[in-house]
């Protein structure tokens, strides 16, 4: 019997009794028994019968004999009855069990099932339907009891009803927000959850190089509405104070800063702990300030950080501020329907008699309130507490996110997209000023004093007309402004804004001489956007889309625009200039642009009217490459030293090492052989101890004092070096004496750097001995620098063959050896063995008879070179080509003899500590402990890129990354003047090591 014919066999019979057999021996009581009746024959014949091992064997034996065909003179029947009950019980079993599936079908042969059997019981044979009928009533029963409440829509036309389709998107965003784009970025992106938000990660569309023009040459649009917002309210003197505490001047300028302070410009700060700067940073944050009103102390100030950093600012802010006392927030009644609030001077159209099916919606429409789409954080729990204040200081915390939009309009021609997108709002008319509105723009217009405001703002908007490149404005400004609905001058088909001549031309160039040098003055940065109460009732009273369609179908010239506009079709709004690349000498302000605030609410009506001026529109992807081609750190991937980096590093290793075990492993890379300790992650902590103890050991630069000084000190954690006057230092220090071989760089030349030596190198290490120093790497040849890839210190060697190739590729790294890969294939045998152990004990225990124990599980005769068990590591792993096993630890596992040691005492306990620390290995990684990150490969490592990828600004490979200060001192000090500032790249896959330029930029 073929293997598939045998498998068959065995699955229909696998519910079947086995055959009830007896042996020869057993069968000697009573005349009744095969052996009585053998015996009778046999005297009876006087001949002997062949010796069977048990059960009747039919047909002639050998030598002729058979049995006798005569039936036994007389039985005993109880004998008879209890010897033949065993082969009743297997013949009534037979008889009542299915062959495979329970149902009453699956006793038929399969040439008499049918598929209506299932429903028609009448259509099985008679003695089978009395328990198909009873199958089939206990389904209903059970049906009935999970069957849930029928939905009322359950056709796809009920289900997009825009009620039913509202409450299903209010279901589907309670635990990640949905931002006002969300479906328009739904439909072309891809969508990721993070942060508590749905976010678009990049289109489905290729177009990389299409977001990378619009950045250079055009515009790209972003939508950074999910940025929180923290507001703070009080004295000025007392919010300075408070924030004092959290920033230093050394990184740049602060919340004190004058053109920040006065409101004309936006500020940006790295925030610390309170009086722990350099340690303990928590993120980066935008800053603006309103500007200050007559004969007032009272300011008010907006703080917008990344999602990641939010819970740690409002702590800190909560404690400094003593803002202790939560201001529980007041349930809002629910707002009418916005289209009972439409106010338009028009004739309303005679109404049509309702009926049928639409009447019966009506009138279930109008006994319950309609579905309320969520504006704002819908994932809040209505109680819980949005604002915070302080009894002694006067300060108020109010928690602003999702309550406001911010969209971000980056390249050199954003400001032209504005300009055609957007127009100042126009004046209402008397007759709406005299009456009663429950509309914010005609009581604010009343004012002369607001309406002269209103002017000045929008000539200065004007004046961005005439701005060739929005490069031309200083950085920064604020501009507040006041907009009508740009629904209603929507094109009617998508166009490319371009700058236009006439326009222009047309621009007094004296007042755009002042803008472009002195910025916006100070009273036009006022909005009405700062005030709550505005903010609310622009939401409240949006003009609907539906409206909107009725009204322009009511035009008599179709296409042409709705005057006069409606009064609730008036929009505060901010606009703040975002500066482009500000460090360094190559490509000033690339990635210029301009952001746009707005209240809740308004982000579509706005979103659509940008899109169509032809900007590109990307997600997170082009975020991290803005920042990259700016050479700017990224919020949280480039702040290793913040609570929020080191949770965004966790989380890309679990990341990287799911999708590396997710792999067959022989398609896997092997680290190990490429001599990459942490392919997945960077052991920051570790490089910066290393690097202390290496300049240690060597002397170099270090002083006596120096030396008493940190041996006393407690042991502190690593930090990114922001000082701005050490960064300039540095990056005097990184640039070689001769411009030969050099990027030409445009702009004014920075001064001659100053001469670098060890006592100068010594000081700086004594004050920032654990710092890591934000670096741009630039190839000096082909190569693509990738995540992760390793920076290393090029010898004498290597500086010696780039001087004779320059376009050289560059040295590589010896193959390492994988000393683990038999200890992972050895654990893997020993689970297969286990398991195939287990399986065979559950077979045998299911049988009567007992096996006695295997040799091969007493562990008296194990031996360490069997299957399971993991021989002594006597050989270093080849991590130093030359033979240095000093740059190996000593691990926990496995253990390594010492040289004075006899090599074979260490494989006992290597055999016993075996099993439990393989189930950990993975094959091509190196497990915990790492032994030495610096010392490990034939180059010294320096540190790792975070960033890296072709860069078309450049037209190069370029990474990001942080470097050890120490060790990039110590480097700096041994190589010539010429060749200062040349490292090696390599990547985590690769042994190929690349040259590049160091460059920190400040």
């Amino acid at each position: 019997m073929s293997g598939a014919k045998h498998r068959m066999r065995n699955k229909k019979m696998r519910d079947q009794p086995t055959s009830v057999t007896y042996s020869a021996s057993g069968w000697r009581n009573g005349g009744d028994t095969p052996a009585g009746r053998a015996s009778d024959f046999h005297h009876a014949k006087g001949q002997d019968l062949p010796q069977q091992g048990g059960g009747w064997v039919r047909g002639h034996q050998s030598g002729g004999s058979v049995y006798p065909k005569e039936l036994p003179k007389y039985i005993t029947s109880t004998y008879f009855a209890r010897a033949r009950s065993a082969e009743v019980k297997a013949m009534l079993k037979a008889v009542n069990k299915t062959t495979g599936s329970c149902h009453t079908a699956g006793a038929l042969p399969k040439h008499m099932r049918r598929r209506a059997m299932s429903h028609n019981t009448k259509r099985l044979p008679t003695r089978l339907r009395e328990g198909a009928q009873r199958m089939l009533e206990k389904s209903l029963q059970a049906a009935k009891k999970e069957k849930k409440e029928e939905s009322k829509a359950k056709s796809r036309k009920a289900r997009r009803r825009h009620g039913n389709l509202l409450l299903e998107f209010n279901r589907r965003q309670r635990k990640n927000i949905w931002l006002e784009t969300h479906i328009w970025h739904a439909k072309r992106f891809h969508m990721v959850k993070k942060w508590g938000y749905c976010l678009g990660v990049r289109p489905t569309l290729k177009c990389y190089r299409a977001c990378y023009r619009a950045m250079s040459s055009h515009c790209l649009l972003q939508d950074l509405s999910y940025y929180c917002c923290v507001e703070l309210q009080g004295p000025e003197e007392q919010l300075l104070s408070a924030l004092s505490r959290l920033t230093s001047k050394d990184t740049g300028p602060t919340f004190a800063a004058v053109q920040c302070l006065s409101g004309r410009r936006q500020g940006s700060v790295v925030l610390y702990r309170p009086d722990q700067y350099p340690a303990q940073p928590l993120g980066p944050v935008l800053f603006l300030w309103r500007p200050r009103s007559e004969g007032s102390t009272h300011r008010q100030l907006w703080i917008w950080g990344h999602p990641t950093l939010k819970q740690d600012l409002l702590s800190e802010l909560q404690a400094l501020c003593q803002c202790s006392e939560a201001v529980m927030p007041v349930p809002e009644p629910v707002p009418s329907p916005a289209v009972e609030a439409v106010a338009v001077p028009t004739k309303d159209p005679p109404q049509k008699p309702v009926t049928g099916r639409k009447r019966k919606r009506a009138e279930q429409d109008s006994d319950g309130q309609p579905a309320k789409k969520i504006l704002g954080d819908g994932t809040r729990s209505p109680t819980c507490p949005v604002t915070w204040k302080s009894p002694t200081t006067g300060i108020v915390i109010n928690d602003l996110t999702m309550e406001m939009v911010r969209y971000r309009l980056i390249g050199p021609l954003s400001h032209t997209v504005l300009t055609e997108a957007l127009s100042p709002a126009t004046d209402c008319e008397e007759a709406a000023k005299s009456g009663q509105s429950c509309f914010w723009w005609p009581e604010y217009s009343n004012q002369e004093q607001n309406m002269a405001l209103h002017r000045e703002q929008a000539d200065v908007f004007q004046l961005l007309k005439g701005v060739y490149s929005s490069t031309e404005i200083p950085a920064g400004s604020v501009l507040g402004l006041t907009v009508d609905d740009p629904r209603i001058t929507l094109p009617r088909r998508r166009v490319r804004a371009q700058p236009d001549l006439q326009q222009a031309i047309g621009v007094d160039e004296e007042k755009r001489r002042a803008l472009t040098l002195q910025g916006v003055p100070e009273h036009c940065c006022q909005s009405a956007l700062w005030d709550r109460s505005v903010r609310d009732n622009v939401t409240d009273n949006k003009l609907p889309e539906k409206e909107l369609n009725r009204m322009r179908s009511e035009l008599l010239v179709p296409g042409s625009q709705l005057t006069p506009t409606p009064l609730q079709g008036r929009v505060p709004m901010l606009l703040v200039h975002q500066p482009g690349k500000q460090l360094g000498q190559e490509m000033p302000s690339w990635g210029v642009g301009w952001d746009l605030l707005l209240p809740k609410g308004w982000g579509m009506a706005f979103w659509v009217p940008l899109v169509y001026r032809g900007v590109r529109v990307a997600g997170l992807q082009m975020s991290q490459k803005h920042s990259q081609h700016k050479g700017a750190p990224h919020f949280p991937h480039d702040y290793p030293d913040c609570p929020a980096g080191a949770r965004f590093q966790d989380e890309q290793q679990a990341e990287l090492m799911d999708k590396f075990t997710r792999r067959p492993p022989a398609k896997r890379t092997n680290y190990i052989k490429h001599g990459c300790l942490a392919p997945f992650r960077c052991p920051w902590q570790q490089l910066v101890e290393e690097w202390v103890e290496i300049v240690k050991e060597t002397g170099k630069g270090s002083d006596s004092r120096t030396e008493v000084e940190t041996a006393g000190a407690p042991p502190s954690r690593f930090s990114v070096l922001r000082s701005r006057k050490v960064l300039k230092q540095l990056s005097a220090w990184c640039r070689p004496s001769s411009s030969r071989g050099q990027r030409l760089q445009r702009g004014p030349q920075p001064p001659p750097p100053p001469p670098l030596s060890p006592a100068a190198a010594a000081a700086l290490r004594a004050s920032h001995g654990q710092g890591l120093a934000w670096a741009r790497f630039s190839l000096l040849a082909k190569g693509r620098p990738e995540l992760h890839a390793m920076v290393c210190a090029p010898t004498e060697e290597d500086l010696r063959l780039l001087s004779r190739d320059p376009q050289c590729a560059g040295p590589q790294e010896p193959r390492h050896t994988d000393h683990f890969r038999k200890h992972v294939k050895s654990a893997r045998k020993a689970r297969k063995s286990k398991r195939s152990d287990e399986k065979a004990e559950g077979a045998s225990a299911e049988k009567a008879t007992t096996k006695k124990p295997d040799a091969a599980s007493d562990p008296s005769s194990g031996s360490a070179d069997q299957p399971g068990s993991v021989p002594e590591v006597t050989s270093t792993p080849a991590s130093v080509s030359d033979g240095d096993s000093s740059a190996i630890p000593a691990l926990a596992w496995p253990p390594v003899a010492t040289p004075d040691q006899d090599p074979s005492a260490a494989a006992p306990a290597a055999a016993a500590a075996a099993p439990a620390e393989a189930e950990r290995l993975v094959l091509g990684l190196w497990p915990e402990p790492l032994p030495s990150v610096t010392s490990h490969c034939s180059r010294v490592t320096l540190g790792w890129v975070t960033q890296g990828d072709f860069s078309l600004t450049a037209g190069c490979g370029e990474a990001l990354g942080l470097v050890s200060l120490a060790g990039l001192l110590h480097v700096l000090l041994g190589q010539p003047p010429e060749r200062r500032g040349i490292v090696l790249l390599r990547n985590p896959s690769s042994l190929q090591y690349r040259f590049a330029k160091v460059t920190i930029e400040a």
